[in-house]
């Protein structure tokens, strides 16, 4: 892997982390808004680790396995979006290229990865608060091009 696409990838990483982030913070909010714990989402995700009994309300012993698979899974999505995106786009191709691929993923995700995966996801899954989650991630990506900045190489 040259230089470039190592600070590509490096970006995407942070930009999908940052993004990820996001979203578990706004998962935990409307969380609380339905009078749900915290760490139910996290503890969905952790369903397909350890089935039912992952699906508790407190912090249990499979909650950082499905936090670990969200941040994972959203963190590999931010490079694959890092090398989507060409290297001098403008915020506004920014912003929508990454709210229209985090729809599609969550489309593709809640609407048949999951469903063959790890039914008890679409099943119990917050779907109202889970496609904001997933229009506020797309927002995050818009800030790809400042990770890359850091990295020394876009828009030089």
């Amino acid at each position: 892997m040259n230089s470039r696409s190592s600070e590509r990838t490096l970006a995407g990483l942070q930009t999908g982390m940052a993004g990820a982030l996001v979203m578990l913070a706004w998962m935990a909010i409307s969380m609380l808004w339905t009078r749900h714990s915290v760490w139910w989402f996290p503890n969905l995700m952790a369903t397909t680790f350890g089935g039912d009994p992952a699906l508790h309300t407190g912090f249990g012993k499979y909650s950082a396995a499905g936090l670990a698979l969200h941040l994972l899974i959203y963190s590999g999505l931010g490079v694959v979006f890092a090398f989507l995106v060409p290297d001098r786009a403008t915020h506004g191709r920014l912003l929508l290229s990454g709210v229209l691929l985090a729809l599609a993923f969550y489309f593709f995700m809640y609407g048949f990865f999951w469903k063959h995966v790890n039914p008890l996801i679409p099943l119990y899954s917050p779907d109202r608060q889970l496609l904001v989650a997933h229009v506020f991630y797309g927002m995050m990506l818009s800030r790809y091009s400042r990770y890359a900045q850091s990295a020394g190489w876009a828009r030089q």
